[in-house]
């Protein structure tokens, strides 16, 4: 299997509208072990999109229980927005943009659908961190970066502190 590891802004796979899945098969499911795999080894992954490790795929992991005790984790295939509520401001990073956090709008609260990796068909409401990473994750399935949604990149958009070797 192919060696996957993070695409990096200013990668263009990562600014393509990724094509839908039509297939859920075998080589989905690697793809989805590839996806876990790479996102288990960055600190504080809690989402990853299959465009960050260079497949143009609509499939997205969300998963928030390092930072929520009992949530569950999420695959999202093909997965839209169906409602929005309770706009909000939250602060985000991204491991394609590691160097940056920004602040942007977000909602607090979003009804999303998607498929699961057996092609069965599932819709939820999902609220908090939950909801914004799932927000930031079909954003990445947009080529979209977080980045396009900073209002004022001068005030908005905060360098992250060199982590140190000791």
């Amino acid at each position: 299997m192919q060696e996957h590891s993070i695409r990096l802004f200013p990668d263009p796979v990562l600014r393509r509208t990724a094509s839908k899945v039509t297939k859920f098969d075998h080589e989905l499911r690697l793809m989805i072990n590839a996806m876990e795999s790479v996102m288990r080894t960055q600190p504080d992954g809690i989402g990853i999109a299959a465009p960050q490790i260079g497949i143009s795929k609509q499939i997205a992991i969300v998963d928030v229980s390092p930072r929520i005790p009992g949530a569950k984790r999420i695959l999202l295939i093909n997965p839209v927005i169906l409602k929005t509520e309770q706009e909000t401001i939250s602060r985000e990073g991204c491991m394609s943009l590691p160097e940056y956090s920004a602040y942007l709008k977000r909602f607090n609260r979003v009804m999303v659908g998607w498929y699961d990796e057996k092609g069965a068909y599932h819709s939820k409401w999902a609220e908090g961190i939950e909801a914004i990473c799932i927000q930031h994750e079909v954003d990445h399935l947009m080529g979209k970066l977080f980045i396009d949604r900073v209002v004022c990149l001068k005030s908005d958009m905060i360098p992250r502190k060199a982590k140190t070797k000791s």
